[in-house]
C-alpha cells in the first residue's frame, strides 16, 4: 500500500495556508519524503505573493514525534554523502521555515519531540493544548539535535536549551509556556477560535512590512544561517548519528532496552 502524501497544503480565500504533516500512523514522525515535501512546499509558498500566513498542524493525535526511527535505521546503512544529505534536509527544512517571509503559526497537540519541537521553535506564533508533551530527546538515542540547535537557543534561550537538550527530559505545555517555547496554552475546544482571532489581527498587517520586519529581526541579530553554518550543522548531525553511540542508541530504542551507556547496578 503506497504511503499517503506526507505533507498536505490547503489555502483559504484570504491567503492563509495550512500545512499539515500527514503521517499520523507514526505520530507525524518525519522521514526524507516528508522533509523534501516540506522544503518544496515552503519554496513554492515563498514565491507566491498571495500567501499571507502559514499554519502548521499535525494530522491525528500528535503534532510531530521527531524523526521516524525506521527511517533512521535505513539511513544508518547509507554511505557518507547520502547520509549527510539526509541530515542537511532536516537543517534546510528548519531554516526555510524559520526565515519564511510571512507570519507562521503552529497548532500543537500530543507529542512534540525532537524535530517537532524544532518546528515550534521556528514559527512566529506557537499555540499548544494543555495535554501537549514536549521533549528534546535526541541524546536519549545517541544522536545530536544539531539541525535544530540554533533555533532552540533562539526560542528558549541558552539556559533552558542546555537543560532540556542535554537531559532529554520530557515537559508539559505549561513548562513550554514558561520558557517561551510556546506563546499560549489553550483548551482544545478554544484553539480554533483563538487561532482565528490572531489570524484576523495578523491580516491587518501590511505583507511587505511584515516581511521586512521579520527579515530585519533575524538578520540584525545574527539569527540567519549561511551555507557554511548549514553544512557544519548537518555534518555534525550525521557524524554523531553514524557513531557507535548512534548505532547503539537506535538499537536500544528498537529493542526497548536501556542503552549500553546507562550505568549498571
Amino acid at each position: 500500500m503506497p504511503e499517503e502524501t506526507p505533507v498536505l497544503l490547503s489555502r483559504d480565500a484570504r491567503g492563509v495556508v495550512t500545512v499539515t504533516l500527514n503521517r499520523p500512523q507514526v505520530g507525524n514522525a518525519y522521514n526524507e519524503p516528508l522533509l523534501r515535501a516540506l522544503i518544496a512546499g515552503l519554496d513554492a509558498l515563498r514565491a507566491d505573493e498571495g500567501v499571507r500566513a502559514l499554519v502548521i498542524r499535525g494530522a491525528g493525535r500528535h503534532f510531530a514525534a521527531g524523526a521516524d526511527i525506521n527511517w533512521l535505521a535505513e539511513v544508518a546503512g547509507y554511505g557518507p554523502e547520502r547520509a549527510y544529505q539526509c541530515s542537511l534536509a532536516t537543517t534546510l527544512a528548519m531554516q526555510k521555515l524559520n526565515e519564511f517571509p510571512r507570519p507562521t503559526f503552529a497548532v500543537i497537540q500530543g507529542a512534540c519531540f525532537g524535530g517537532g519541537a524544532g518546528i515550534a521553535c521556528c514559527v512566529d506564533v506557537a499555540l499548544a493544548t494543555p495535554a501537549a508533551l514536549f521533549g528534546l530527546t535526541e541524546v536519549r538515542v545517541g544522536v545530536s539535535p544539531t539541525p535544530i540547535s540554533t533555533h532552540m537557543v533562539h526560542a528558549m534561550g541558552l539556559r533552558q536549551t542546555r537543560r532540556y537538550a542535554l537531559t532529554g527530559e520530557r515537559f508539559g505545555a505549561e513548562e513550554a509556556l514558561r520558557m517561551g517555547l510556546v506563546h499560549e496554552v489553550l483548551a482544545a475546544e478554544a484553539m480554533e477560535a483563538r487561532l482565528a482571532a490572531i489570524l484576523d489581527e495578523t491580516l491587518l498587517s501590511a505583507p511587505g512590512a511584515v516581511a521586512v520586519t521579520k527579515d530585519s529581526f533575524l538578520g540584525a541579530n545574527g539569527l540567519k544561517l549561511d551555507d557554511r553554518q548549514m553544512a557544519l550543522l548537518a555534518h555534525e548531525g550525521w557524524m554523531q548519528r553514524a557513531s557507535a553511540e548512534g548505532r547503539e542508541g537506535l538499537a536500544a530504542f528498537r529493542e526497548k532496552r536501556r542503552p549500553a551507556w546507562y550505568p549498571k547496578d
